[in-house]
């Protein structure tokens, strides 16, 4: 007992300002090693799920309650081919795409921890095509939509809430899509340049050797394929 006082006394102590900034910097020193950039976008994934699910349980609540009949899917979603109508065609093929994007940001991941370079780029780059080819179907499946009469206030087919719903929900998840793209591009281009290697200064480059943006990148991905299929499920399918 008396030992341990001694050793406790025997501790130089700080006084006036500088046990103030000792106390406040504390945190620092102590999470000086862990990566920040991982919780972030964490914390922002959560956000944007309260986000998306309100917006999902809000389609769920007008298609529940309107009194109008709701247009359904497999009409309105529809493409000709070989003179007959194919229902949910092109929404397939977009899924088909994004869910593929997937496999190939999990492949990234891996090849950016194995700091395989060339690869890494070539896998970020084709998850970002595939993301913008998923977008340009996007495009073209609005335009295909509006050409035949689908408003936010209102459509041919019945409810006139369907095109307000239809428009925000996925068009709020296309902007996901293409920010991520963006995102992808940006992240590619340095680590074909070895930014990440050196630890080059500048925008989403982190810690010298260290790939972790692109398992950052990755995690906005698998989150962005995620909201698609419950997209998928709950205003294609129902």
């Amino acid at each position: 007992m008396h030992e341990a006082i001694d050793t406790a006394s025997a501790l130089p102590k700080e006084k006036g300002w500088q046990s103030i900034v000792s106390d406040v910097s504390s945190d620092q020193r102590a999470f000086k090693d862990v990566p920040w950039g991982k919780p972030m976008m964490w914390i922002f994934l959560l956000s944007d799920t309260f986000i998306f699910g309100s917006f999902l349980i809000s389609y769920m609540t007008v298609r529940g309650s309107t009194t109008v009949p709701w247009p359904n899917p497999s009409e309105v979603f529809s493409l000709m081919m070989f003179g007959q109508n194919v229902p949910l065609l092109l929404i397939a093929i977009m899924t088909f795409i994004l869910i593929s994007s997937s496999g190939t940001m999990a492949l990234a991941v891996n090849y950016g921890y194995r700091r395989d370079r060339k690869t890494t780029f070539w896998l970020l780059l084709a998850t970002a095509a595939l993301g913008a080819t998923f977008v340009g179907m996007q495009a073209f499946e609005w335009t295909k939509l509006i050409m035949e009469g689908v408003r936010p206030w209102g459509n041919p087919w019945g409810a006139a809430q369907f095109g307000s719903s239809f428009f925000m929900i996925t068009g709020f998840h296309g902007t996901h899509v293409t920010i991520g793209v963006i995102f992808l591009i940006i992240v590619a281009t340095k680590v074909r340049r070895g930014d990440l290697d050196r630890q080059a200064h500048g925008f989403l480059t982190g810690r010298r050797g260290n790939y972790e943006i692109v398992e950052i990148m990755g995690l906005y991905w698998h989150f962005v394929d995620l909201v698609w299929v419950f997209i998928f499920a709950f205003f294609y399918l129902w």
